[in-house]
């Protein structure tokens, strides 16, 4: 299912798009057996809003893109917690990437992941998402390969549902990943997009030191 609805455009920021996502995610209002799954780092200030008007668990879902040499904000592919990996392959043949280079790159991206695991989760044990409704949530899909990664690391968890969330994704993104979830919510699917910012007012970067904060006042509720 693909819901479409208004969105302010361009959105003013990742707090002002969770509100306007939350607003569309009413039906799992209170729902005990729902969860927040949230793609760091951007993806955390849109997942905690959501979160908090819906009065849902929030936790993550740690991703980590696999740039293209040379052109680190293209996505070659990607991988998640669990020791999954996604690669874009016609990504790979136009940039003709050999084989030892998307070991070295994704052997780099490993070592972040954990770091942020580390950073971010402490000893928090990791959720459990068997026979849950997961709202897996980002600020914008760009070529949607992150997230593919991010389906496949929860789809392998058997989550009754997966809700895939973002106030604006590429055409080419939502047809690759709504037939990998249940439903998808997306109010903002422009015809052409070169990049997620555009789109925005205000997309600066979210920090670490953000995401802490915001997770802190997530399990503390």
């Amino acid at each position: 299912m693909m819901r479409k609805a208004q969105i302010e455009v361009p959105i003013p920021d990742r707090v002002a798009a969770g509100k306007t996502l939350a607003r569309l995610l009413d039906a799992y209002r209170n729902q005990p057996d729902t969860l927040v799954l949230a793609l760091p780092r951007g993806g955390v200030p849109v997942a905690w809003e959501i979160a908090r008007e819906l009065a849902l668990p929030l936790d993550l879902m740690l991703v980590r893109k696999l740039g293209m040499p040379g052109h680190e904000e293209y996505a070659m592919g990607a991988i998640a917690s669990g020791g999954v990996r996604v690669l874009n392959e016609e990504a790979l043949r136009s940039g003709r990437v050999d084989p030892a280079t998307i070991e070295r790159v994704t052997e780099r991206q490993k070592s972040e992941l954990e770091r942020r695991d580390h950073l971010y989760r402490g000893n928090r044990p990791y959720p459990e998402l068997q026979g849950r409704q997961v709202l897996l949530v980002d600020d914008g899909l760009a070529t949607g390969s992150t997230m593919r990664a991010a389906v496949q690391a929860v789809r392998q968890q058997a989550p009754a549902r997966i809700v895939l969330v973002a106030p604006v994704a590429s055409t080419d993104a939502i047809a690759m990943l709504r037939p990998l979830v249940d439903e998808v919510v997306c109010p903002l699917v422009p015809d052409a997009l070169s990049s997620i910012g555009e789109w925005y007012s205000d997309f600066g970067q979210t920090s670490d030191e953000e995401v802490q904060a915001l997770l802190r006042q997530a399990w503390a509720r």
